[in-house]
């Protein structure tokens, strides 16, 4: 694909690929609001995952406060969306609610969404982690190629109106029975502080790239696979069994590695 990048009088980067354009979502974006809450719900119920509901207002409310991200068409067919959330006194960033039209799916447009969420991010709050849970493989990769590594829910936010938004998700009681400790969700994490330590030993040592388990996964979407797969299989066994017995299971060897 090839894309023109250009930047605005505001300096607004603006990605146009093939009469797509990712940008930030203003106040004139509100009338999307439905159409992009409702993809988010049946998109959800054809994966058979569950995602934190929001209501128009609420994208509404990204908008106006210009903390959201669109990708539409010069015609303006809406093709994307993703918004961001902050907890515990903006010491913590949410990337959330990425969404892509059925028919733009598979283009490419997630991850220029992503990444310019991102950099939105970055720039409003810069001292902030920014953290994911996602089930996608798609995503992971995407938020993998950002710089975010693989960590426990102990690492992220505890702020509990974050935490009250997976009650509407189907693997909620997943959830709970493991105290919040994991789910299956992958956690993802971008650390401010920990990226600017490795740019600095990376100079110092000339560092390769992160990795993890001492394989790149930014280059490797086959270990993502693996990996998200055995994590499933180890907390839905362990889940079903503790429902047909009734009585809680003594957590594998493995199951320390996999959260």
């Amino acid at each position: 694909m090839c894309f023109k990048v250009f930047y605005s009088s505001i300096n607004v980067r603006t990605i146009v690929d093939n009469n797509i354009i990712v940008r930030e979502a203003t106040v004139a974006d509100v009338h999307y609001a439905e159409t992009i809450t409702n993809e988010m719900a049946e998109s959800a119920k054809a994966r058979g995952t569950g995602i934190a509901k929001r209501s128009p207002e609420y994208v509404k409310m990204k908008m106006e406060e210009g903390k959201a991200v669109i990708a539409v068409t010069p015609v303006g067919e809406w093709v994307g969306f993703c918004y961001i959330e902050s907890w515990e006194h903006e010491k913590f960033v949410a990337n959330s609610g990425l969404i892509v039209s059925l028919a733009f799916r598979k283009s490419g447009v997630a991850t220029l969404i992503k990444q310019k969420v991102f950099a939105l991010s970055r720039k409003k709050y810069p001292d902030a982690k920014i953290f994911g849970l996602t089930t996608g493989l798609a995503v992971m990769k995407i938020n993998s190629d950002l710089g975010y590594e693989p960590v426990t829910y102990s690492e992220l936010t505890t702020d509990e109106e974050f935490w009250k938004g997976c009650q509407s998700c189907v693997n909620y009681e997943i959830l709970k029975s493991k105290e919040r400790k994991n789910c299956m969700c992958t956690a993802m994490l971008y650390d401010p502080v920990e990226k600017a330590k490795e740019a600095e030993q990376k100079k110092l040592h000339q560092v390769g790239p992160g990795n993890f388990w001492g394989r790149d996964m930014r280059s490797d979407n086959r270990l993502f696979d693996r990996w998200v797969k055995f994590k499933q299989f180890v907390l839905l066994k362990g889940w079903r069994k503790k429902e047909d017995e009734g009585s809680p299971r003594k957590p594998s060897l493995m199951s320390l590695f996999f959260w």
